[in-house]
């Protein structure tokens, strides 16, 4: 209910006025039935106007201490992620990766929409990062098909550091949903689920324009080199034709 409250009377009219966002592509998300919403990650402020802007309820995962924060400010922020949607992941464990796999799976198997950023952190620089596999097993696992949801402008809205709000324009994009049917039976093979995974990157790099770069944005932020500067994501041939 609260969800439903946020979006059309206490935040969705605020944003629509103040920053009036474009959305192309909504006839690509399914009436009903399960997909991932694979998103780019630029800021904060992606996980408003993608739900914002699409007709159906979006579930995201969000990591644990934003429901665990102590006082009043803790129980208000939990309140506030718990109605709109969004589920706790606890990310310090070694089994991290493989609950948050497993609290997808069990939203998609409920029939909903679950959004998952397959670069795993926010973009340091507006560029687009090399995609982690875990969304691409758990295509492979369930069966639903991938819509790609790209967002333009968002880190000008909330760029990183302080909090901040700006009004400037952003666009929101939902592409075709990616059938990955042709790979059934062979998910946990490495070689198909970056596959998968680099179809998905190469999608969100064409929507959003983004100079993409084949490092994991988490190495980048940490300083650890990983691979070459930049190039386009390796796409199989069935997928490029």
């Amino acid at each position: 209910m609260f969800y439903w409250l946020l979006k059309f009377v206490l935040l969705g009219p605020f944003i629509h006025f103040y920053n009036r966002p474009e959305v192309e592509g909504v006839e690509n998300i399914p009436a009903e039935g399960a997909a991932i919403m694979a998103g780019n990650h630029l800021s904060i402020a992606d996980w408003l106007f993608a739900p914002l802007s699409s007709p159906r309820r979006i579930n995201y995962l969000a990591k644990a201490e934003y429901f665990t924060t102590p006082g009043l400010k803790g129980r208000l922020q939990k309140f506030f992620f718990s109605a709109s949607g969004q589920y706790p992941i606890d990310r310090s464990g070694a089994s991290a990766a493989e609950d948050a796999l497993l609290a997808a799976r069990t939203l998609l198997d409920e029939g909903r929409l679950v959004g998952l950023y397959p670069e795993g952190t926010r973009s340091p620089d507006g560029r687009l990062y090399k995609g982690k596999t875990g969304m691409a097993r758990l295509a492979l696992e369930t069966g639903v098909p991938v819509i790609p949801v790209a967002v333009v402008g968002t880190d000008e809205v909330s760029p990183p550091g302080r909090f901040r709000w700006k009004r400037r324009k952003v666009t929101v994009k939902f592409g075709k949903p990616i059938d990955f049917s042709r790979y059934e039976g062979m998910s946990g093979n490495r070689f198909v689920e970056r596959a998968v995974t680099d179809e998905v990157m190469y999608e969100l790099m064409r929507m959003s324009g983004q100079e993409y770069v084949d490092v994991y944005a988490a190495s980048l932020k940490k300083g650890v080199p990983s691979g070459p500067a930049s190039h386009t994501p390796r796409i199989p041939e069935s997928a490029a034709g």
